[in-house]
């Protein structure tokens, strides 16, 4: 057999110009392209200046892979399908030795390796190893289809070309780590500088994503946070071109990701590769064929999980994850910082929302400190009170305007274990229709025209406290279900957000309509009434209580003489049987009216009540014991029954519109709400059959 095996080192000795000059070329050429992935078949294009060849063997280290060149003059068109460790290239790597075959056909030591290059045509090959003092890099084979092409001469020239190749390829490695290292460097900076300036999550994602999808070599970068009370992970920001709409920010993944979870609860990295991706119904509608999940560890613990995501199966190696750890680290700081920005916005927001409330309550207070009367009729609402107070049970209050129904909803919450937080009240006939969502559940800036600003809805600002919507039979048939999933579900979203909130509030509601006849007429939703009617309660009409009548002058009396800076000490016995045989349609509202303007007319010390301010007189020769009230009954039968006719008159001529100049209120000379407030008392709703 004619083989050997040499160890050849770079010689000295003067060679011919031609090559040096070639050689010359061939590292500059090399030198040219930065990318090692290029390199193989620059070396190709390049050695064939300089030595003659038909096929070339590389075996690359770094990718622990063999690359194959075969020239027109070898017989096979596919590369050689043979394992690396049956190469000649990976044993030269291995050995750290060159060597030369004369020729293949006497070859006997590699016989799968001869045997495919015989069928290629090659006859005879050189192989050297290609390692610099501080690493190994491969080694290159150099075949052709002549026997006996490479002398001793040849073979001298080609170890200085190896050399010049090798070192050539080790700059190109070098500058790629070292670009690698200031990209990566830069990250880091780009992270910190985004975590130190800006509180926002959302913004500090969109001012890395771009830098981690480039360094990381990445398609999409996104941020899964957990639900509150839940097990599952909502996608909080998302950085992802070519998805197409399919994922989206605030969406909660169908099924539950297992992977996600996994890095969530264990707090270590997970790679997902394309084989454990097909139950991943999303993964495979985006193409994503690898997934990197990044636990985002705080001193708090486990604040949720960066995910990553690529289109090659075979990306996110190991040594990547230590680095994309790091980054991890430091996208934990900004959701740290940033849920603690959150919260103490939310707390500031809430704090401020209160004192605006309860200056608010401070500037309408309706002047009563405490519920009067002992009548058996009051008596047994209280107790109704003191019943359900201690529980967190919906209550629903039934009674006339004026009768005191948000009182008794005061009184529920202080006797309740959410005394200690707020109670939050909201007239939902007072709102207009298209603010009354608004006003309920908050917005989101931009929602719609107006909002220029976040706004904290009642259920979120009476968070663990106590909500009280008053006249809720007005709340509109298109909010209803919205209002229903938060009794149920505890669940809400604001105006213009797909952020899900949670409000633990307990909500009391009142009427002084009959929600069982609407829900008949179809107005008012029965699943949401059946909710409320948890424990209905009823708050008596002062008529049915006139016991408490007399109390409740003289605490009237008391109240308005002090804010008055009057000093009335005697109410008249005639005074104060009118006042108790009168039936107060306006209740305890109309009761405390007339007190406060008798007390501005009186002069002196006696209380003067003009019977004008009862709408009627009452007459002297009836017997009050016989028929308290029926005349002044009678009266204002017949003026509620005139004020009816005027107004349905005025709505007709109106074409059945309230407002504006030509609208009914206008023909009448009074306010819109006043207006409203008189077709709600009369019962009086808009014609459908109004053009």
């Amino acid at each position: 057999m004619q083989a050997f095996v040499t160890a050849l080192s770079p010689e000295t000795e003067k060679l011919p110009a031609p090559r040096y000059e070639s050689l010359i070329r061939l590292a500059e050429a090399i030198r040219t392209h930065q990318h090692a992935h290029d390199l193989f078949q620059v070396l190709v294009r390049e050695l064939a200046k300089v030595v003659p060849f038909d096929a070339v063997a590389q075996y690359d280290d770094d990718l622990n892979k063999v690359n194959w060149y075969l020239g027109e003059h070898c017989t096979p068109a596919a590369k050689p399908s043979l394992a690396k460790e049956d190469t000649i290239a990976w044993w030269v790597q291995q050995h750290q030795q060159a060597l030369v075959i004369p020729s293949v056909d006497e070859e006997d030591r590699f016989p799968q390796m001869m045997g495919v290059l015989r069928d290629c045509g090659v006859r005879s090959l050189c192989a050297f190893p290609m390692s610099t003092a501080h690493r190994r890099l491969g080694s290159l084979m150099i075949a052709s289809i002549s026997p006996n092409t490479y002398s001793e001469d040849e073979v001298r020239f080609l170890s200085l070309v190896v050399n010049q190749i090798t070192l050539a390829l080790d700059d190109a490695l070098n500058f790629q780590a070292s670009k690698r290292s200031q990209e990566r460097l830069e990250l880091l900076l780009d992270l910190t500088n985004g975590v130190v300036s800006n509180l926002d999550l959302r913004e500090v994602l969109r001012a890395v994503s771009a830098s981690i999808r480039r360094v990381i070599q990445c398609d999409g970068v996104g941020v899964a946070l957990p639900e509150p009370e839940s097990d599952r992970l909502r996608l909080y920001a998302l950085d992802f071109p070519g998805n197409k709409g399919i994922i989206h920010e605030g969406m909660l993944p169908p099924g539950e990701d297992v992977s996600a979870l996994v890095a969530l609860r264990t707090g270590r990295p997970i790679r997902v590769s394309n084989s454990d991706l097909s139950d991943d119904h999303l993964a495979r509608a985006v193409g994503v064929k690898t997934i990197c999940h990044l636990p985002l560890v705080s001193r708090k613990g486990v604040l949720g999980v960066l995910t990553l995501g690529s289109l090659d199966e075979k990306a996110f190696p190991e040594e990547e994850i230590a680095f994309l750890s790091r980054v991890a680290n430091q996208v934990a700081i900004a959701v740290e910082n940033s849920i603690a920005y959150r919260e103490i916005a939310e707390l500031r927001d809430q704090l401020a929302q209160e004192k605006l409330y309860l200056e608010d309550e401070i500037r309408t207070e309706l002047s009563f400190e405490e519920i009067i009367g002992n009548s058996d009729a009051l008596r047994r609402l209280l107790v109704q009170v003191e019943t359900v107070a201690p529980t967190d049970s919906t209550v629903l209050i039934h009674g006339e305007t004026g009768t005191g129904k948000e009182l008794i909803a005061r009184a529920l919450h202080k006797l309740s274990l959410r005394k200690s937080n707020a109670f939050v009240k909201l007239n939902c006939a007072a709102i207009p229709t298209g603010l009354l969502e608004s006003e309920l559940f908050g917005h989101e800036k931009g929602a719609f025209t107006g909002a220029i600003s976040q706004r904290t809805g009642r259920f979120e600002l009476a968070h663990r406290g106590t909500v009280f919507l008053d006249e809720i039979g007005e709340i509109p048939l298109e909010v209803q279900p919205k209002l229903l999933r938060v009794l149920q579900e505890r669940e809400f979203e604001r105006l213009g957000s797909t952020r899900t909130l949670r409000s633990d509030a307990r909500l009391i509601a009142a009427t002084n309509r009959d929600l069982a006849a609407m829900v008949d007429e179809q107005t008012f939703r029965s699943d949401l009434y059946y909710r409320l009617n948890v424990f209905p309660m009823r708050v008596p009409a002062l008529r049915e209580r006139p016991e408490d009548i007399p109390l409740l002058v003289r605490h009237f009396v008391q109240q308005f003489s002090r804010r008055a800076n009057r000093n009335i000490e005697t109410i008249p016995s005639e005074t104060m049987k009118a006042l108790v045989r009168y039936h107060w349609p306006g209740n305890i509202r109309e009761l405390q009216n007339v007190i406060e303007r008798a007390v501005i007319v009186s002069a002196g010390s006696v209380l003067k009540v003009s019977l004008a301010d009862l709408k009627t007189q009452v007459p002297s020769s009836e017997a009050p014991e016989s028929r308290p009230g029926a005349n002044a009954r009678d009266m204002r039968s017949l003026l509620d029954e005139t004020e009816r006719k005027q107004i349905v008159s005025a709505l007709e001529q109106a074409n059945w519109i309230v407002a504006g100049p030509k609208g009914a209120a206008a023909l009448l000379g009074m306010k819109r709400s006043t207006l409203q407030s008189r077709m709600q008392k009369h019962g009086i709703r808009i014609s459908r059959r109004a053009s």
